[in-house]
């Protein structure tokens, strides 16, 4: 019989910059092979580690393929198969009886990042939950505050195409581990140096692009606002500055000249914990050298000042005018162009109930609540491992009399506390559309092969869900292709030629933005009178922190770091292949801290707070600095012994307002032999 084989074009969907385009190989029916498409501008024909094998995942002997119903005590994974007729019933009769008893905001929708694909992250989701009036979550668990932050600059934080840093003299990669979590702009970094350009990273923690650095700044954890203030006051007082621009496009200079002019380097350096010579050489190298650069993505916004953070980021190129030059300014997410020619997200409905997820733990043990939560539906997301206060999240998923649906593609540490769990498809067994908050390139996801099993799409569930609630309001029924259609449909001058025919056609499209498109330049900037804004700044320490306000209980900072080729995220953080070869997390520590304390390396250790405490085997480490300490992010439960990983520490405080991420960085933690 003769083999039929194809090759089917498709984008990664997992939360991360690069947003790859990836050819399928499909041989009569079965996906045999997968590699990073040659012609994509960023992918190059390169795949990161942990989609290189994404077809294991695909196929895993674990992967669950028909819906399940509890039978067994919560969290102990035990499980009957059902159909997907009585699977859909049985959460229809629960929500219909909760919605005719204490009310649709008894109901939680909780999803995230575990596909970024537009259409099956919750398009259909977000519709069918406004539908019926069911409480939602502020996804704010990373990003929202470094977009608040650089919003309070330039009202709409567009930031320059990352392609365009290869024209900078100066990047400054500002805790941001592009090597590792960006490795498709790492090309373009690279180009940049062989033209002449410096690469400066600033970071608590020696990373492997710190590794690759010309120079390397480590600063104290959330110390970056009392950096930048000393910068600006070198800038000032050597008469580095640009008055006609200051003039010309700025407001609020005279706050923040005040503000900078009781920050001097010497006054600084400790605070930030390097010289005050280097905070010079860092302020001259940084107008000295143009185009200059600041890229940064993340990472310094999990303080519980954090907007701050990314608000005195956002300064430098406003305050300096870097935004003039191509390749100069600030290289942020590039999600809002997608967000703004798109049309998304919609405008949340004011009068629907609201948790910032980062509170889950709270939320769901909180009895007072006015209704308490009493169904929880989670789907993208595995809450168990990413939310922080991890031993209160637990606490809640334990309660016997909360409904708790999982949508999931395997038996995650959420999974296993759901009543139904419901079967989903992988990437390459759906139709989506693909952004991306590392490029300008959008990109069409085709299926190439049928849904293995009996699993669905997320949007098929949701559609079926609708049917069997009753529910007629228009568009709970649309198709995969009309929601993509609707959003194309925009009207967005960034989306001039891009259509659905053409995404079928070629995959990927770049958006419509202008090569070299200077935000703040080229167009008006998006405040209320189109001036950058600055303004009074200062630095505040977290009141988690070493420096925060009254005593601190535990002497040592704790870093929740990505740290591994296999895995990043919680997406691959229980599979066994994917681990490192210690198949456990360790605590990184300073010889210095280890000594204090009669450590070796190898030995076990717990590491504790008020919130909870890991058994942990510790190994000395200079990537961190002496009171500072670190345990990789994204473990599942099972690969430690207290069944438990670092969220078990970490602080969930959000800011007053509930907008913004969790001070997951403000935790302080003590180290013992255990």
């Amino acid at each position: 019989m003769m083999r039929t084989t194809r090759i089917v074009r498709g984008s990664c969907h997992h939360d991360c910059p690069d947003t790859c385009v990836w050819d399928v190989t499909v041989v009569d029916g079965r996906a045999v092979r997968l590699r990073g498409n040659d012609d994509h501008p960023t992918t190059r024909g390169q795949l990161c580690p942990k989609v290189n094998r994404f077809l294991d995942r695909v196929h895993h002997p674990d992967r669950l393929t028909s819906p399940l119903r509890r039978v067994g005590a919560k969290g102990g994974g035990e499980y009957e198969t059902i159909g997907w007729d009585e699977a859909i019933e049985a959460i229809a009769h629960h929500l219909r009886t909760l919605i005719a008893g204490p009310g649709p905001a008894s109901i939680l929708q909780f999803s995230f990042d575990g596909t970024q694909g537009v259409i099956q992250k919750g398009v259909l989701a977000d519709r069918f939950f406004a539908a019926i009036g069911a409480a939602d979550v502020r996804r704010h668990l990373c990003g929202v505050t470094a977009w608040l932050g650089a919003a309070d600059v330039s009202g709409q934080p567009f930031g320059i195409d990352p392609e365009d840093l290869v024209h900078a003299r100066h990047i400054i990669l500002w805790g941001t581990n592009t090597y590792l979590t960006n490795r498709h702009l790492w090309p373009f970094i690279e180009q940049a140096r062989g033209a002449g350009a410096t690469i400066t990273v600033i970071d608590p923690i020696r990373t492997s692009t710190a590794e690759r650095a010309d120079e390397f700044l480590q600063i104290r954890p959330g110390t970056d606002v009392a950096l930048v203030l000393a910068m600006i006051h070198v800038l000032d007082r050597d008469g580095l500055l640009d008055a006609g621009w200051i003039r010309d496009h700025t407001s609020g200079w005279a706050e923040l000249q005040a503000s900078a002019a009781a920050m001097t380097p010497s006054l600084a350096a400790p605070i930030v914990g390097i010289s005050a010579a280097r905070i010079e050489a860092l302020a001259h190298s940084y107008v000295a050298n143009r185009p200059s650069a600041i890229r940064v993505l993340v990472g310094p916004e999990h303080h519980e000042h954090g907007r701050d953070i990314m608000r005195a980021i956002a300064i430098l190129p406003a305050l300096t005018g870097a935004w003039r030059d191509v390749g100069g300014g600030l290289a942020r997410s590039t999600q809002i162009y997608f967000d703004t020619a798109l049309g998304r997200p919609a405008d949340a409905d004011p009068a629907r109930r609201r948790f910032n997820m980062a509170r889950l733990g709270e939320v769901l043990t909180d009895r007072s609540l006015d209704p308490p939560i009493e169904a929880l539906v989670v789907h993208n997301s595995n809450p168990a491992v990413i939310c922080p206060d991890q031993n209160a999240v637990m606490a809640g998923l334990a309660r016997e009399d909360l409904f708790t649906v999982v949508i999931e593609q395997f038996m995650t540490d959420t999974a296993r506390h759901a009543d139904i769990v419901l079967p989903t498809t992988t990437q390459i067994e759906h139709l989506d559309l693909g952004i991306a908050w590392g490029h300008l390139y959008l990109s069409l996801n085709q299926p190439a092969i049928e849904p293995i099993g009996d699993t669905l799409p997320n949007t098929e569930i949701f559609r079926r869900l609708a049917t069997a609630m009753g529910l007629d309001q228009p568009g709970l029924q649309d198709s995969d292709e009309t929601l993509i259609r609707q959003l194309l449909d925009s009207g967005h001058r960034w989306l001039d030629g891009i259509t659905y025919e053409r995404l079928q056609e070629r995959t990927w499209c770049r958006l419509a933005v202008p090569r070299g498109h200077r935000p703040n330049v080229d167009e008006p900037t998006g405040t209320a009178d189109g001036r950058l804004r600055l303004g009074r700044l200062a630095h505040r320490a977290g009141r988690e922190t070493p420096d925060g306000d009254g005593r601190p209980r535990h002497p040592l900072v704790l870093l929740s770091r990505k740290q591994y080729l296999g895995f990043l995220n919680a997406n691959y953080g229980g599979f066994d292949d994917h681990l490192p070869i210690e198949a456990e997390p360790l605590l990184q520590i300073s010889g210095v801290d280890a000594d204090d304390r009669g450590l070796v390396s190898g030995d076990r250790v717990r590491v504790f707070n008020d919130r909870g405490s890991l058994s942990l085997v510790c190994t000395h480490s200079d990537d961190v600095q002496p009171g500072v300490v670190a345990i990789p992010f994204g473990w599942w439960h099972r690969h430690s012994s207290d069944q438990r990983g670092v969220n078990a520490l970490t602080n969930p405080a959000v800011p007053s307002d509930d907008l913004g991420s969790a001070a997951f960085h403000d935790t302080l933690v003590e180290v013992e032999k255990h």
